[in-house]
């Protein structure tokens, strides 16, 4: 607990949601830190709903001690490896570390308006003004208010980690017309991890249930990451269908499935690679099996 509370401190209620700790067992812990007095607790200034926690010159001190050991003991392990014996453990770990990265991550739909979701969108546009050529100005972009990105007109999905929010995804829903995917954007620190797969997966998930049948997009050419998701997710490059001055690509992928069981050789599950094959081959408007 001293070691996730830092140098710095943390806030009560973020620190609860990160560590996922029951409400009361997590107060018991922290009545007898105080009571041992490592830590103290401070109300929040700018809203006193809040409060903070910190840790005293003795918890400052313990801490300090935790991490001693834990450097005593990674050493005596390194020291016994070999050159080689190491490099391996060390990638091991930190491969280990990444998937439990992943694994911690989980998503869910969110109001646009809230801090959490307003500092997303703040990282998205800076992220956007630093990569494109000429910046980037979210007022001359196609909308993505907070009245659209809530339902029944859209929705916002956040990825969490620990509690703390480091991916975002929204759907805008035109009736029977295509739905666009807005406001894609991956933290840096859970990049790599496959969030933007799972979050694209979970978006066009909720965009099937709300009966969208087409899902496009746009995107300029310096997300070559997100261009290569989307390829790779079974999007199509289709001709531009709107004035986004910000957009050298558009996008669209066919969410509901290509009617094919008439036909004996398709009946069955499709792996996902050639269920995208099928969406790609009849969104560029060839048969479904081309003879070639």
């Amino acid at each position: 607990m001293l070691w996730e509370i830092g140098s710095q401190g943390a806030e009560v209620r973020e620190l609860r949601s990160r560590l996922g700790i029951d409400s009361g067992y997590f107060s018991r812990v922290l009545r007898a830190l105080e009571k041992q007095r490592l830590i103290r607790t401070r109300v929040v200034p700018e809203d006193r709903r809040l409060r903070r926690i910190f840790l005293t010159r003795a918890g400052l001190a313990e801490r300090a001690e935790l991490e001693r050991r834990s450097d005593e003991l990674a050493t005596n392990i390194l020291e016994s490896l070999s050159d080689q014996q190491r490099s391996v453990l060390t990638a091991a770990m930190r491969q280990v570390e990444q998937l439990l990265l992943a694994s911690m991550i989980t998503f869910g739909i969110e109001p646009p308006t809230t801090p959490d979701a307003r500092w997303c969108f703040d990282q998205y546009t800076a992220e956007l003004n630093s990569r494109f050529d000429g910046g980037f100005d979210p007022g001359m972009s196609r909308s993505a208010h907070p009245e659209e990105l809530t339902p029944p007109s859209g929705l916002l999905i956040l990825g969490r980690q620990q509690g703390r929010p480091v991916a975002c995804g929204a759907l805008k829903f035109h009736k029977k017309e295509p739905a666009e995917l807005k406001r894609m954007w991956i933290a840096e620190s859970a990049r790599g991890l496959g969030v933007g797969r799972r979050l694209l997966a979970e978006l066009e998930r909720h965009a099937r249930k709300a009966g969208v049948k087409v899902l496009r997009l746009e995107t300029n050419r310096a997300l070559y990451e997100a261009i290569h998701l989307y390829k790779r997710s079974g999007y199509v490059e289709v001709e531009a269908f709107n004035a986004e001055p910000y957009a050298h690509h558009w996008f669209e992928k066919q969410l509901v499935f290509v009617e094919v069981s008439s036909n004996p050789v398709c009946t069955g599950v499709f792996h996902e690679q050639e269920r995208n094959y099928l969406v790609r081959t009849h969104t560029a408007g060839r048969p479904v099996f081309p003879s070639d």
